[in-house]
């Protein structure tokens, strides 16, 4: 992905003019603190960024596909919140390699093949996210507008076949990425994995606007217009909806997917407005970088947040997540009882055993060995 390489720059950039002032105490001190945001700050924030959105979507995973367990059958929001889940869990997998890089400077020790697929997984994780929002709103454009038309359309059958060419138009989105992702050498003469395009002068550029428009501008407005409609039809419909439950479920499965899609783009909105102001600047200063890796920190904090989205603004997920993990809290509790029923019914034969003794007669010592 783009900010692999503009990441990568900015680091040799700010480490060679850092090394060519070391003689000035305040060009020291600079050097010092750029070490220390990028090997000790921002490396401790990504793990932390993992580490709670790695539980998080494994858990709403878990749920969803124990969910069949209780003859609960999937329904078209679980397939989308599913997907969105494993993409989101796919994307975090790449950050151990993004905090191995920050910690070594750019420098990449796991061959062409690995640059090749975690940069490919890494950009096709957050089209495929992007997509995945967008078809989440036009599911609920037509189960809040449309609720007896659509029945027929909104089926888990149909739910898969969307997702699946979801899936494959990422894959297609990001085919400069598949080909032109390998290792770049490095002043110091280790190599660092990066987008290598033919033309970097004016292919960055192009790739960049593309990346923007595809993966960000499109699907912001097509979202914000489809949104525009479901509340311009909630504020102006006065024919209820066939059930009072079914309303009510519409609404708050819409205003999840809302708060999903507003998260999505307050996350990501940064890093792309950053992406293009890079174009313009042609040696970034310390600031910009410590902005920009935020941005990028921000953007990652997209895949911690959604499954506390899930579970903080679902009632549904709540039990069903209950459900899923009661078994379990049941099954400790009965193991607890029995080794607790065990060691009550010890002393009793224990009693019963030294009841041959007189009261003054004590058991035989044991010998240690």
């Amino acid at each position: 992905m783009e900010r692999w390489n503009a990441r990568q720059e900015n680091s040799s950039h700010f480490s060679a003019s850092q090394n060519g002032s070391r003689g000035r105490s305040q060009h020291q001190l600079g050097s010092d603190q750029f070490t220390l945001y990028t090997n000790v700050i921002m490396p401790s924030v990504f793990g932390v960024i993992s580490f709670l959105g790695v539980t998080g979507n494994c858990i709403i995973i878990y749920t969803i596909v124990r969910k069949t367990k209780f003859r609960c059958k999937h329904t078209v929001p679980d397939i989308f919140i599913f997907n969105l889940s494993l993409v989101d869990l796919l994307f975090l997998l790449g950050m151990p390699f993004l905090i191995h890089q920050l910690v070594g400077n750019g420098t990449w020790h796991f061959g062409a093949a690995m640059c090749t697929i975690i940069t490919t997984l890494d950009s096709n994780s957050q089209i495929t996210s992007t997509y995945i929002l967008t078809v989440m709103s036009f599911d609920r454009y037509l189960a809040t507008v449309h609720p007896l038309k659509s029945t027929c359309v909104r089926t888990p059958s149909v739910a898969t076949l969307v997702i699946g060419l979801v899936w494959l138009m990422s894959f297609l989105t990001i085919v400069p990425v598949w080909l032109y992702t390998g290792l770049m050498p490095l002043p110091d003469g280790t190599v660092g994995c990066a987008l290598l395009l033919p033309n970097p002068t004016t292919d960055i550029y192009w790739f960049t606007l593309y990346q923007f428009v595809v993966a960000f501008a499109i699907p912001l407005i097509v979202i914000c217009i489809i949104y525009f409609k479901i509340l311009q039809h909630m504020s102006t419909s006065v024919a209820p909806l066939p059930q009072r439950n079914l309303r009510m479920r519409t609404r708050k499965v819409t205003r999840m997917a809302v708060a999903i899609c507003s998260t999505f783009f307050i996350c990501w909105g940064p890093y792309y407005i950053f992406q293009l102001a890079h174009l313009g600047i042609e040696k970034p200063s310390l600031t910009f970088f410590y902005t920009y890796s935020l941005a990028i920190s921000l953007g990652y904090a997209n895949s911690c947040i959604n499954p506390f989205l899930y579970i903080a603004l679902s009632e549904t997920f709540k039990r069903q997540f209950l459900m899923t993990v009661r078994p379990t809290l049941q099954q400790f509790r009965m193991n607890n009882s029995n080794t607790s029923i065990k060691l009550s019914s010890e002393p009793t034969q224990q009693m019963r055993f030294t009841g041959d003794f007189s009261q003054n007669s004590l058991p035989a010592p044991v010998a240690v060995h």
